[in-house]
């Protein structure tokens, strides 16, 4: 089992760039896969991007693709969402998961407590 701890949230101007890490515990991390999701006010959870465990190729929502930019450090058993050219949409909190199956059907999957990303404009 792991558990993935976010930081690195908070408030930035449209345009303005924001990296998110996740560290999480556990011996195994390099065996789960890692996502970023997150979910706006009034809205459901979505996916904003993956990487894999296995050969870490990546998987990008539409909507941040070109802007955002998932890594990993299997040394530091940390993920990494690269944020560029943040708009207000983009506000909402960000989950990190660690999880083993795919991105969109993961199981089991393990959440962070979220941390808040708000772009004014």
């Amino acid at each position: 089992q792991v558990q993935p701890v976010e930081s690195g949230g908070g408030l930035v101007q449209a345009g303005d760039s924001l990296r998110l890490s996740c560290a999480t515990s556990g011996r195994t991390f390099s065996s789960y896969s890692m996502g970023w999701f997150r979910q706006a006010p009034g809205k459901e959870r979505e996916f904003v991007a993956a990487i894999s465990w296995s050969f870490g190729t990546t998987y990008y929502a539409d909507s941040v693709k070109g802007r955002f930019t998932i890594s990993r450090d299997n040394a530091k058993n940390t993920v990494y969402l690269q944020m560029n050219t943040l708009k207000p949409e983009d506000t909402a909190v960000y989950y990190c998961a660690a999880y083993r199956g795919t991105y969109y059907n993961p199981n089991p999957v393990y959440w962070g407590q979220g941390t808040q990303v708000t772009v004014s404009s």
